[in-house]
């Protein structure tokens, strides 16, 4: 039987078909391709293209990535995502908001990594972010749990309909914890695979108020 590295080694990769992109003539600033790769993905049917996954580093130093889905593209550039404070990543962005967020687009061929800082939106914000949620998702967001063990003793499903029963009492209520965050971006790299493996690697690096482009090495 075939190992594991032989079974991997035998899998293909960069199985998309990447569409036509040329470096040199790729706008100014990250945040007008974003879009554009971003509306590139959501026209070809990509499932679930606002999947992001981020990362993060804890009160050790150790690292930690969770895939969620990005709220938003500000006008500014900044990217938005949300998360009750109760988590861990809520936790790990109050501590040190150094994070990386990703994107991976496999039937483009195209991946996209970004490097910043999170701040906080305002409450009002943050309010506003949570009644748009559905309406499970807000039931187990007002819980405050996330990432909490389940004890023995405790029935989530009750949980859950309890808090769900209060927002139907008063649809007004937000969680006191979720909060809105938006990711200021220091460093972004797009990413186009081929199947030669002659990848296509543009990089923005922020330099004060203006971006340096650079292209790098597959």
């Amino acid at each position: 039987m075939p190992s594991i590295r032989d079974r991997l080694r035998a899998l293909p990769a960069i199985v998309g078909s990447p569409p036509p992109f040329d470096p040199a003539s790729a706008p100014a600033d990250p945040h007008r391709l974003f879009l554009d790769w971003l509306d590139a993905a959501i026209t070809a049917g990509v499932p679930e293209p606002h999947a992001a996954t981020l990362s993060t580093v804890d009160a050790a130093g150790s690292p930690d990535a969770r895939v969620l889905t990005l709220k938003d593209v500000t006008a500014d550039g900044s990217f938005e995502i949300a998360s009750g404070g109760e988590s861990a990543k809520g936790a790990q962005l109050t501590a040190n908001p150094a994070c990386a967020l990703s994107f991976y687009w496999t039937p483009l061929a195209r991946a996209i990594r970004i490097r910043g800082v999170a701040m906080t939106a305002s409450p009002e914000e943050s309010a506003a972010d949570f009644r748009a949620r559905a309406a499970g998702a807000k039931a187990i967001a007002l819980l405050g749990r996330q990432g909490d063990v389940i004890c023995d003793d405790e029935d989530p499903a009750a949980l859950i309909a309890a808090s769900a029963a209060r927002l139907e009492q008063d649809a007004a209520t937000v969680s006191p914890e979720w909060t809105v965050w938006r990711i200021r971006p220091e460093w972004v790299e797009f990413w186009q695979g081929s199947p030669d493996r002659a990848h296509q690697r543009l990089r923005y690096r922020r330099d004060a108020d203006a971006w340096i482009r650079e292209r790098l090495w597959a």
